[in-house]
């Protein structure tokens, strides 16, 4: 065959050859895998694995914020309010008129936050770099990454939370309302690894944050969360679902849409068609299945409700006991 079939047309040889990249894209791009799509597998592998050895690694994050989800895109900038919805639960986020909205993988900074009061057992969290961060979650490191931790950590801080929820018995009906920060005060330091070498970040929690995530540590497999951490709607579903079955007493069915639906609850991007909706949702549920294979969320026949019964995510350990005694 030859060279000059193989070349799409539109891309002009360099000195009358075609690169080996273009043939073998215009020619067997079906087969070609990308790196992305091999450090993805190989983290499937991995998780999948380590379920099945009980020997997983925990990271923890806090129930309002797997209840209802944060933005997931970033919202206009004159956009400092956001709100979610999930049953008797309700979630309002205000952003810092400077900083905005905490949104996308901001949410990682709560996790790691929350992962490290759990570890530390402190209100206050200590840790050396943001390196140390970005290795958590198995991220690269340059520039662009450390600027991004940066700009989350100022939007975290500058966040107002509105949380409240409502129980009710055969006599009257109890609402309970705080209005919080994530972060009381935070030390950070900025720069090159070796100008701080020797000193350490400090960051203290709020009273009702640390008061949640010491409660209530909902616990989640940390190198799912890694192989999730780029797709911040399909991570808010893998930690929403890995919650709702394991609290689940039985067969469930939580409606797609309206006011208590699905989309009310995470924190995705609104989308103009139902269909839409459930198209990605099914998407996303290949991939989390890909993760945990007895993952039991399906979407029901008429496509109105995603059906799901107990099912844990976690192999639970003896030091994961006092989660399971605060299970709610």
């Amino acid at each position: 065959m030859r060279l000059g079939s193989l070349v799409n047309p539109s891309r002009k040889p360099q000195n009358g050859l075609a690169s080996v990249d273009s043939i073998l894209q215009d020619s067997f791009g079906d087969f070609i895998v990308s790196k992305q799509k091999v450090r993805q597998t190989e983290g499937i592998f991995f998780v999948r694995q380590k379920r099945e050895t009980q020997s997983q690694t925990l990271a923890y994050t806090a129930r309002p914020f797997i209840l209802c989800g944060l933005p997931v895109r970033r919202p206009p900038k004159d956009q400092l309010l956001f709100e979610r919805r999930n049953g008797h639960f309700k979630l309002q986020v205000t952003g810092h008129p400077e900083f905005g909205l905490p949104f996308g993988q901001d949410r990682l900074v709560l996790i790691f936050l929350a992962t490290m009061a759990v570890r530390q057992r402190s209100q206050v969290v200590q840790f050396r770099a943001a390196a140390e961060m970005l290795d958590f979650f198995g991220m690269s490191k340059g520039g662009k990454e450390y600027r991004r931790i940066v700009a989350a950590f100022e939007r975290i801080f500058g966040a107002t939370i509105f949380f409240s929820t409502q129980t009710h018995d055969s006599a009257a009906t109890m609402t309970h309302r705080s209005r919080f920060n994530f972060l009381r005060e935070a030390e950070i330091w900025y720069g090159r690894p070796a100008e701080k070498a020797h000193r350490t970040n400090t960051i203290m929690l709020s009273d009702e944050f640390y008061a949640e995530v010491a409660c209530h540590p909902i616990p989640s497999d940390l190198e799912a969360i890694k192989v999730l951490a780029a797709a911040p709607a399909l991570l808010d579903l893998f930690l929403w679902l890995s919650y709702r079955c394991f609290v689940s007493k039985g067969l469930e069915s939580i409606p797609l849409f309206g006011p208590c639906g699905l989309t009310q609850q995470l924190g995705c991007v609104e989308y103009s068609r139902p269909s839409r909706f459930r198209a990605m949702l099914e998407q996303w549920l290949r991939t989390i299945r890909g993760l945990w294979p007895e993952c039991p969320a399906i979407i029901s026949c008429d496509g109105q409700m995603l059906q799901l019964y107990p099912k844990n995510s976690v192999n639970f350990r003896p030091e994961h006991v006092k989660f399971v005694c605060n299970k709610t």
